[in-house]
């Protein structure tokens, strides 16, 4: 639902703007979230940063594009803090925060404005706002952060106190994709947008220098940075591609889609580097893949997968195996020897510091396949096999396949096709294997957040167990609009108890949850984790009697 929050105009580019975080950059929040088109989100952004000074411009983008500090402060401090400052009964913030469904907002709102309407005093630019009113609150004593957050709502409206306190607990998101970020700045700086993308990639800090080389057509691009990955290219799913994709299988190179974490590993001057698809450095959780990099020649960049796999097997283990490692910033050789993890190379993005991105899939995998032989053997380093299939039906058997060999499908990679950031339309498609379905009751319900806040859009799903109704997993996806009004008016109607945001329901509506694999857990009352469970269908036609049972789950558990 929109923010309600009264949002002011946004910037208009006349003249030049002073650099002030509260006005612009809050009003440039407000209008992106407002806005429901690509072509002005864009001129927006374009508004904003035209004659923007560098040392605000590097801090706007870097919120932005996603990036964002971590948590300064517990919302368990926030709440009671400003109940406190507004003079009102925590529990009434309680209930407001759980109809409004974003705190950020209900803090913002209930905080009493220090002078009426306006405010007396500027807050400042953005580049000096940041460090001394944001970062600085990290690591003082409570008592001292409570202080230093009162002089900083003295100087804030209500909707630049929204932006202050999603970046105070970790919670900002602007309703802007990074590519439409990056394609405003391009055109505003009048660049490749691919150049962009790849100067915005891996560990940047938000500086003046930073952004000043951003914005430089003739800044060198990646050869200072030995550590930048690469903007990494993506697959659309095949079902919505055009049926003549799969008419000639000659035209495509056919990979296993591996279930592990797309990654890119880097040798540069010496150095090596392990990148996620989400721009995390994973290196330090991943030490033996950065010690076996060495076996590659300088300048290298390979695209590819990191699985858990055991010695000797012919298989990965499951996900689950692989998020044990993940978030380490150190990894002992206990956890080593029992989660071995390989990188399995399926592309090769550079090579002797040569950028081979504008070259066809086909031409790569030839120069990568070379590659491979000139290196000695190594359990770590592996080359991602293809798939054989000159036929739909070979493809597809591959797919129906694809479980018992733990893979989720396959990439389909047109031969000429140049490694392009983001989803290039035609260029790669995802062949994922069919989802596991089973057929629960909902017992809970719980209000969603920001837009969705005030309707009933979290909902807890059971399966029989004996006499009981055992939750076995939760769902946000898969209603259309009018299905989640209708859903929500029943819930509100038939709530039986009600437990803070969460209401329980009578079990009478049935729904088909699909999901991509299960894994045994200890963590869950039914024994049994579900990942990416999400509403395929409303069953108007079944009745709670007719729900899977807890027995169906576990048969379909892998050996």
């Amino acid at each position: 639902m929109p923010s309600a929050i009264a949002s002011p105009a946004p910037p208009t580019p006349a003249t030049p703007k002073p650099p002030l975080l509260v006005r612009d950059f809050s009003q440039l929040f407000l209008a992106l979230e407002r806005s429901t088109g690509t072509r002005a989100k864009k001129q927006l952004l374009q508004d904003y940063f035209r004659d923007r000074p560098d040392a605000d411009a590097a801090w706007a983008l870097y919120f932005l594009s996603g990036r964002r500090p971590k948590r300064l402060l517990p919302p368990s401090l926030l709440r009671p803090w400003v109940a406190e400052e507004a003079e009102l009964p925590l529990w009434l913030l309680e209930e407001a925060y759980h109809h409004v469904g974003d705190l950020a907002e209900t803090t913002a709102l209930l905080l009493p404005s220090p002078s009426g309407t306006d405010v007396p005093t500027e807050p400042g630019p953005l580049s000096h706002f940041v460090p001394s009113r944001l970062l600085s609150l990290e690591g003082l004593p409570a008592e001292e952060q409570r202080e230093s957050l009162r002089s900083t709502w003295a100087l804030l409206r209500p909707e630049e106190r929204l932006v202050f306190h999603k970046l105070l607990t970790g919670g900002f998101r602007v309703g802007v994709q990074q590519k439409t970020v990056q394609n405003a700045l391009a055109e505003l700086y009048r660049l490749n947008p691919a150049i962009v993308a790849h100067r915005m990639m891996g560990d940047w800090q938000p500086t003046p220098e930073f952004f000043a080389a951003l914005r430089d057509p003739a800044a060198p691009d990646g050869e200072s940075e030995p550590s930048r990955p690469y903007p990494f290219c993506l697959a659309h799913p095949l079902e919505s591609a055009p049926p003549e994709v799969l008419d000639d299988f000659s035209l495509w190179q056919v990979e296993p889609k591996w279930d592990g974490i797309r990654a890119q590993l880097i040798r540069r001057s010496g150095l090596a580097f392990l990148w996620s698809r989400g721009e995390e450095n994973v290196g330090p959780a991943f030490p033996e893949i950065l010690e076996a990099s060495a076996l590659l020649p300088d300048g290298t960049v390979l695209d590819g997968e990191i699985l858990v796999w055991q010695e000797g097997r012919t298989r990965p283990e499951p996900f689950a195996s692989l998020q044990t490692r993940l978030g380490r910033k150190k990894v002992g050789k206990q956890l080593r020897n029992q989660r071995p993890v390989r990188f399995l190379a399926y592309d090769l993005l550079e090579t002797n510091g040569q950028d081979l991105r504008g070259e066809g899939t086909g031409t790569r995998r030839v120069r990568l396949e070379s590659l491979w032989q000139s290196l000695p053997e190594n359990p770590t380093l592996q080359l991602s096999p293809l798939r054989p299939a000159s036929t739909r039906e070979q493809a597809r058997h591959w797919v129906d396949t694809a479980r018992e060999r733990r893979e989720e499908g396959l990439l389909l990679k047109h031969r000429d096709a140049p490694y392009h950031p983001g989803r290039p339309r035609g260029a790669w498609w995802k062949w994922k294997v069919d989802p596991l379905r089973i057929d629960a009751v909902l017992l809970y319900a719980q209000a969603g957040h920001g837009r969705r806040s005030g309707l009933f859009t979290d909902y807890t799903f059971a399966v029989r167990h004996g006499d009981q109704l055992l939750p076995v997993a939760k769902a946000y996806s898969g209603l259309d609009d009018a299905e989640i009004r209708e859903l929500d008016r029943w819930i509100k109607g038939h709530t039986l108890e009600t437990f803070g945001p969460v209401r329980s329901v009578p079990p009478e509506k049935v729904f088909e949850i699909a999901f991509d694999s299960l894994r045994p857990s200890s963590r869950h009352k039914a024994g049994l984790a579900l990942r990416f469970p999400r509403i395929a269908r409303w069953r108007h036609d079944k009745t709670p009697e007719e729900i899977n049972t807890l027995t169906d789950l576990q048969s379909l558990l892998p050996e």
